[in-house]
């Protein structure tokens, strides 16, 4: 054997020589070195690598065969096998509903766009980005709240306004929204700043606060858009909502105070206005009434007028039929119409010569028949 001693001493590999068997093992007394003029041999390493494989077969199934041989064959086999796992692993991919997948072929992305369902590439020639196309939600603004000062905005009629606001967004394109730009989130976040911005700095404080929020919204829809796909970055603005819109934290005591003096404006103008109509209904009723009272005298003296006119010619026609008549009977109608109602005392013209006016007294003779009556 290789590790025999070559002496025929019986100490081993690392014995020492003699005849007196000292047998000892190889942390005795062990192997002087070769130039040391003598002593035992070094171990083989053909040896030590023969039995590092029999104990090697020994672990593994199937460990028979020729020398190495069946061992090696089997390694090879398990590694190609676990190469051959690792590829399918990359290069099997799933799409799921939600998602669509983007194929790069040496780092430069293919046309077409992976629908749900399993897929292949040629890894590592090729690799899939995902991209989640599910409408996203983004909020922005509302520094009472966050403590932040990404919603204060100047107003068109220099009034500081809080302003919160949310944006409803999906990809469309997921091509773009994957290579186009590298965070087309943050970018998507700035431009909607910028956009409420704009619109706020345009317009009155009172639009943003209550009167015009739905206009604000869809212009400032618009603008994001018109900037999202001026890249194009691949995401669709599905709705802008204003959640709310408040003055800062410092002013909003004296805001509150202007909103209630113009509440208080408003319902003075109503109450006002509420008053005129009522004054000019009662003054258009009598102002209608006079009318009609103007109306109806008028009518009235035009009827006495047209009767007196009446009455006067048919006396006419009567005193040019006979005008002595006519004369008297109008003489002693006129007497009795003056003298009806005066107080009448009858004197004689003559006194008889005896000194005594003849008197009759009327007035007097009436108010006692009248009281014996």
């Amino acid at each position: 054997m290789p590790w025999s001693n070559q002496n025929g001493g019986g100490g081993g590999p690392w014995g020492g020589g003699g005849g007196g068997g000292n047998n000892q093992g190889p942390w005795g007394k062990g192997p002087q070195p070769p130039r040391g003029g003598g002593g035992g041999n070094p171990p083989d390493l053909e040896e030590l690598i023969r039995r590092g494989q029999d104990k090697l077969r020994q672990v593994l199934p199937g460990g028979g065969g020729g020398p190495g041989s069946g061992s090696t064959k089997l390694i090879a086999g398990l590694v190609v096998l676990g190469l051959a796992g690792l590829w399918l692993m990359q290069a099997v991919y799933t799409v799921q509903p939600d998602e669509r997948g983007v194929e790069l072929r040496f780092g430069k992305p293919k046309e077409e766009i992976s629908q749900p369902g399993l897929h292949m590439i040629l890894w590592p020639f090729e690799t899939v980005e995902m991209a989640t196309i599910v409408e996203r939600e983004m909020s922005t603004g509302g520094s009472s709240r966050t403590g932040s000062t990404d919603g204060l905005m100047l107003s068109g009629d220099q009034n500081i306004v809080d302003v919160e606001f949310k944006l409803l967004y999906s990809v469309q394109d997921p091509k773009a929204f994957l290579f186009n730009i590298a965070r087309p989130e943050d970018t998507l976040r700035q431009i909607a700043e910028s956009a409420m911005r704009e619109v706020v700095g345009r317009r009155p404080a009172q639009d943003i606060f209550r009167d015009n929020r739905e206009a604000i919204a869809t212009e400032v829809r618009t603008i994001i858009q018109s900037g999202m796909d001026a890249f194009p970055s691949g995401i669709a603005i599905n709705q802008v909502a204003i959640e709310d819109a408040a003055p800062p934290r410092e002013v909003a005591d004296a805001f509150d105070e202007v909103q209630r003096a113009e509440q208080d404006e408003d319902r003075f103008v109503e109450e006002s206005n509420q008053y005129a109509n009522q004054r000019l209904g009662q003054a258009r009723g009598e102002g209608a009434q006079l009318r009609e009272e103007a109306s109806a005298y008028k009518d009235r003296v035009v009827n006495e007028a047209t009767g007196e006119a009446g009455r006067f010619i048919s006396v006419y026609e009567e005193y040019a039929k006979a005008p002595e008549v006519t004369r008297s009977r109008l003489y002693l109608e006129t007497l009795e119409r003056v003298l009806g109602g005066s107080e009448k005392v009858i004197i004689g013209q003559d006194g008889g010569g005896s000194g005594v006016v003849p008197y009759l007294p009327l007035p007097e003779i009436r108010k006692q028949a009248g009281g014996t009556n």
